[in-house]
């Protein structure tokens, strides 16, 4: 609503309306009264209405808003070079100048400003009659009025009219060197509010201090509406946020790209300085914040990157920032929060903060930088847990629950025991065979393998797995399993009784020695296993499977192949294959 009400005023101020553009820019106040650039608009409306004193209400107001604007002490100025206060009107050029030296409209209004101020000076120390023609050609109002008359308004459009203004504007014992051209005539007389009659001789001259008191003109001359015609404004009075807030940019993006180039030199304190002056001019770009946050970040200044992350993450919200720059700012935050993390409790900030950049924006990068943190806690858990003493009681109490049939209570022991110190594998290897009296058997297998894995020698991993293996029916694996345990402890009774048990069960498949519903649950069991299915796939066995069937002769020739027959004494173990 407001910037629709300010976009109106700025029409009404382009057309020389300057009324309703006051009107408009009032409205858009009531609904942003924060916003400096509305009051400077308005200043700069009532000034072109010769209302001076609101004129000045309104650029100190723009000015108390936002004291590093240098267009606000433009307004300023000219509003107090409106009321003939030249000292502070020149005052208040200077200031904007300090702030923008390079702003050719805070120059030019300085340069009036003292102008005026040094005619002023003169003619209070001379005392000579009033200087009519002077007094008219100064300060901002002569544009305002050229402007609000039709006919002059189009001699603004003609560069040598404007160019001989602005040179009796700053000397105006230059008017009679203009006489002879007649639209200096007609501008003259419109500023003086007298008409001057058409085809003055080529020898008129007017006298500065001769010319009559001007008489008073109507009221409704003064406030006539001008036409809504296209009108240039050789006075830097009209409003060009837009262009302002482009160089403003272009600045800002220099002061970063210079930023870059430091930063990519580790020359990080150089960087900070050009992203601060970035930001500084320019606010409204969070990129410059999350810039400087990665130069922190690189300095060990944790602190402060988090503080920048956050600042930009705000700052976004307000302005409505591409998410993935917000994302961008929650992931940089997360970082520094888990470089600063000594205990896993330090890591979760660290994870809620990258879970809230993924809900912006689903980056890898962030993704993999949470699952490390998450890693990484856990791991200090585990070491801030970890306590054998506490483990080997725990463990004992398992095998008390264990021999007592109580095999839950056993696997909460035994649980408890691994979080003290997960690198037990005798630990493992009881809570597989609670696993195992529980009919958990992948949970079982998994312990097993897990003892394995830790101790390799340990017997009881071997008997452990195998004995999960045997009984899912998987009486292959389980022998090879007994085999690999004989390996490392070869009179082991629980190892050779396993692999007697396992080849009485392969020789029995072997004879076909099982009830249909046994052959049926021992063939269907088989085929979900990848390894059965690969065998049966491949066209080679499958013709294998066929000779057997049909070509004795070259089936002879297969039992040859060590390979061949170790795929058939798989499938024959699975109760795939007979062989009689």
């Amino acid at each position: 609503m407001a910037d629709e009400a300010k976009a109106k005023g700025n029409a009404a101020f382009s057309s020389g309306d300057f009324n309703t553009a006051v009107k408009h820019f009032t409205e858009a106040i009531n609904l942003s009264p924060t916003n400096h650039v509305l009051y400077s608009n308005r200043s700069a409306a009532y000034a072109s209405l010769h209302q001076y004193d609101a004129a000045l209400s309104d650029a100190k107001k723009t000015v108390d808003l936002k004291p590093d604007w240098s267009k606000g002490y433009s307004r300023l100025g000219a509003a107090h070079l409106g009321l003939h206060q030249y000292e502070d009107a020149v005052s208040a050029y200077k200031k904007g100048i300090e702030i923008d030296p390079n702003n050719e409209a805070l120059k030019s209004g300085l340069a009036d400003a003292q102008s005026a101020a040094t005619a002023s000076a003169s003619r209070a120390r001379a005392a000579p009659p009033p200087n009519l023609f002077g007094d008219a050609f100064q300060g901002p109002e002569m544009w305002a009025k050229l402007t609000a008359d039709p006919t002059t308004r189009v001699f603004l459009q003609q560069p040598d009219f404007v160019k001989a203004m602005q040179e009796i504007q700053r000397n105006p014992s230059k008017l009679n060197e203009h006489l002879q051209d007649q639209r200096v005539m007609q501008a003259l007389g419109v500023l003086l509010n007298v008409k001057f009659k058409a085809g003055g001789g080529d020898d008129m001259e007017v006298p500065e201090a001769d010319l009559p008191p001007a008489p008073s003109q109507p009221a409704k001359q003064e406030s006539k509406k001008p036409d809504p015609v296209p009108e240039p404004e050789p006075e830097p009075m009209e409003i060009t946020e837009e262009k302002e807030k482009k160089e403003k940019k272009e600045k800002a993006l220099k002061e970063k790209e210079t930023g870059n180039a430091a930063y990519k030199k580790k020359d990080f304190e150089t960087a900070i300085q050009h992203y601060t002056k970035a930001m500084e001019i320019d606010d409204e770009d969070i990129s410059y914040i999350t810039n400087r946050a990665a130069v922190y970040l690189e300095m060990g200044k944790y602190e402060d990157c988090i503080k920048d992350c956050e600042k930009a993450v705000e700052r976004g919200r307000e302005l409505r920032a591409d998410y993935k720059m917000i994302a961008k700012a929650l992931t940089r935050k997360g970082t520094a929060l888990v470089k600063m993390a000594k205990c896993s409790r330090d890591y979760e900030p660290a994870i809620e903060t990258f879970q809230k950049a993924l809900t912006e924006h689903r980056n890898p990068d962030t993704l993999k930088k949470l699952n490390d943190a998450e890693k990484a806690k856990k791991e200090l858990e585990q070491q801030e847990y970890f306590d054998p003493k506490i483990a080997d009681e725990e463990r004992e109490k398992g095998n008390e629950s264990f021999k007592q049939q109580k095999y839950p209570e056993a696997v909460k022991h035994y649980t408890e025991s691994l979080r003290r110190n997960p690198k037990d594998p005798k630990a493992y290897s009881n809570r597989a065979a609670c696993y195992t009296k529980l009919g958990a058997l992948p949970e079982g297998l998994k312990d097993a393998e897990k003892c394995i894995e830790l101790d390799p020698t340990f017997s009881k991993g071997y008997t452990r797995k195998g004995a999960v293996q045997f009984f899912m029916k998987e009486y292959d694996k389980a022998l090879e399993t007994y085999q690999e345990g004989l390996k490392h402890d070869p009179n082991n009774q629980e190892l050779l009784d396993g692999v007697r048990r396992c080849v009485e069960q392969i020789n029995r498949a072997s004879r076909g020695d099982f009830s249909p519903e046994e052959l049926k649950e021992r063939q269907a069991k088989a085929m979900q296993d990848p390894e059965i299915q690969n065998i049966l796939s491949d066209p080679v066995m499958r013709q294998v499977l066929v000779d057997f069937q049909e070509n004795p002769k070259a089936a002879q020739e297969h039992t040859k192949n060590p390979m061949v027959m170790n795929k058939i004494q798989k499938l024959v173990t699975a109760g795939i294959v007979q062989l009689r």
